[in-house]
């Protein structure tokens, strides 16, 4: 399933993550404890694990 990245980007905002650096290809958002590359695509897939791996629940 794809999801466009800036709804993604709001969830993670929603929940205290915030931009922390722009790599070459990926966006690095941190809340502190943890962070998370969100790459620079429309649509992104696999959106499940990422949030997994900022320890949101999987919303999409």
């Amino acid at each position: 399933m794809s999801v466009k990245r800036r709804d993604l980007v709001r969830y993670l905002e929603q929940n205290g993550f915030s931009l922390l650096r722009e790599g070459g290809k990926h966006s690095i958002y941190s809340n502190g404890v943890k962070t998370v590359p969100v790459k620079r695509y429309r649509t992104l897939d696999r959106v499940n694990e990422l949030c997994k791996q900022a320890g949101l629940h999987p919303r999409f």
